[in-house]
């Protein structure tokens, strides 16, 4: 099995989107768990949408993503160079293989125009047949071809697919499928100016490149009998193909910009971490026997197989993202989240964030709230009240804590009386002795405990909502405490 050789061949017309990397993940974890190779080829033959700034945006977020490639873009020191499509054009590569289908009459010359084209499909369609092209160039004379080349007109080149019977697909997910020839066209392999199409261009550079699987997406079955024609016609031997379900969003309709971001660096500024998407992508469409969630890296390059994919579409659940990426991010140790974090700061240039911050408090109440973070980005806003000496008071948390009928005379009782009892505290400020001083002062003035915990968090950080209090305190200090304990209470009574 070492012979495998799997691509991901991405057009650079925009960013990368989820569709395109669950199917580079695919066949990168195909590949591994087969001790293959994986190949990375860009597509780039759409000359009109096709931009350099594509290309590095998904070379961007290959490397983010940690899917290494084999071979390909940077990785160009094999027999089967260039990885890039428009310089094998220049090379020459599918023009030789198109003339040869010419010369072996499986190919020819097509001089009618895209108006006159239009036209044949349009009458097809008024005559209930399916809209496709009449095949009136494949049947000219030399003669008639000649008389067309002197009046300039331009020819592509189509591919002559058979009139009758079927073509088998032996799909590795979906079985064996067939395709009735006579609903397909006499398709375009060349264009007029010498760029090949999609569908003959893949299969030239996959059988160039020794590709022996071809892993992709469901929206590509269409394109499978042309290609199989192809092989067949130059006497080749056609790669297995595996077709995967389509990813859907959660209103059953195809995964857009409606159901969350589809460019995958844009879950990179929102905190999302690599192998969290990494491993929710893996499954969306594929699945072990005993329905694990949670992955390694290592893990699914063990247990991948082709065999486990499902044919029914996948849905794109936003919600349970969030959730895998919590339980990654939970997984960390305080050093590896931090650096995680101070990655992501630098990525979205927003390091401006922690400017001024003491890194080591920043340490310790990250890892307070590890608990709570679901996203990188949640980070700043989680513990910047402990880096600020003018607290930014929540108009709810204030009213309902601190001023409400009910609680506005226990509250200033709690914080003059801790104001004080605090400030006596020799040695111990621990969050175990803070608690039990918290409690006793429950017990004391005879009202519950949250009446005391409440205002004390209110007044120290402005909330209702955070760490452990007691952590909380202990992490901020006696004097800090105290202070702001004392701001409260000027401030509100």
């Amino acid at each position: 099995m070492s012979g495998i050789r799997v691509r991901f061949a991405p057009s650079p017309t925009g960013d990368l989107h989820i569709g395109g990397v669950r199917t580079a993940l695919f066949n990168c974890l195909f590949a591994k768990s087969q001790a293959g190779k994986f190949i990375l080829r860009i597509e780039d033959t759409d000359e009109a949408r096709s931009t350099e700034g594509s290309v590095q945006a998904i070379l961007d977020a290959m490397k983010w993503l940690e899917l290494g490639w084999d071979e390909g873009p940077g990785r160009e020191e094999t027999k089967y160079s260039p990885y890039y499509q428009m310089k094998r054009k220049e090379q020459g590569v599918y023009q030789r293989y198109a003339d040869e289908l010419v010369a072996k009459g499986f190919a020819y010359p097509c001089y009618c125009t895209q108006e006159e084209v239009d036209e044949m499909r349009k009458k097809a369609q008024a005559d209930k047949l399916p809209p496709k092209y009449d095949r009136r160039c494949r049947y000219l004379t030399a003669e008639d071809r000649k008389r067309k080349e002197n009046k300039w007109a331009k020819a592509v080149i189509r591919f002559k697919m058979p009139d009758s019977e079927t073509t088998i697909l032996n799909d590795l997910i979906r079985g064996k499928v067939e395709f009735n020839n006579s609903l397909l066209d006499d398709f375009i392999i060349m264009k007029a100016n010498g760029v090949p199409t999609y569908n003959f261009a893949c299969v030239i550079d996959d059988y160039l490149m020794d590709i022996t699987h071809v892993l992709r997406g469901d929206d590509h079955i269409s394109n499978t009998p042309r290609q199989i024609r192809i092989y067949d016609a130059l006497n080749w031997q056609v790669p297995k193909f595996a077709h995967m379900a389509m990813i859907l969003g959660s209103d059953g309709a195809r995964l857009s910009k409606r159901h969350g971001h589809t460019s995958v660096l844009e879950y990179r500024k929102e905190g999302y971490l690599q192998e969290a998407l990494i491993n929710y992508l893996a499954l969306l469409g594929w699945s072990t026997e005993d329905s694990q969630q949670v992955f390694t890296i290592e893990e699914l390059k063990q247990k991948f197989s082709i065999e486990r994919c499902g044919t029914s579409p996948a849905t794109f659940d936003t919600e349970k993202l969030l959730w895998l990426n919590g339980e990654k991010i939970r997984s960390k140790t305080p050093k590896q989240l931090f650096e995680l974090f101070v990655d992501w700061l630098k990525y979205t240039n927003n390091e401006k964030l922690i400017e001024g911050w003491d890194i080591e408090l920043l340490q310790k109440s990250i890892l307070l709230e590890q608990e709570k973070i679901k996203l990188l980005k949640d980070i700043p806003f989680l513990v910047n009240f402990f880096f600020t000496k003018d607290i930014e008071y929540q108009e709810e948390a204030v009213n309902k804590i601190l001023l409400s009928d009910k609680s506005k005379d226990s509250a200033e009782l709690v914080l003059n009386e801790s104001a004080v009892i605090l400030a006596r505290q020799q040695q111990d400020f621990s969050a175990l002795a803070l608690e039990k001083y918290a409690r006793d002062l429950a017990k004391e003035k005879n009202i519950k405990t949250g009446q005391v915990f409440h205002p004390i968090r209110v007044a120290i950080s402005g909330r209702t909502q955070g760490p452990s209090l007691f952590h909380m305190m202990e992490l901020m200090g006696k004097d800090e405490v105290v202070r702001r304990i004392s701001v409260a209470i000027n401030k509100f009574f």
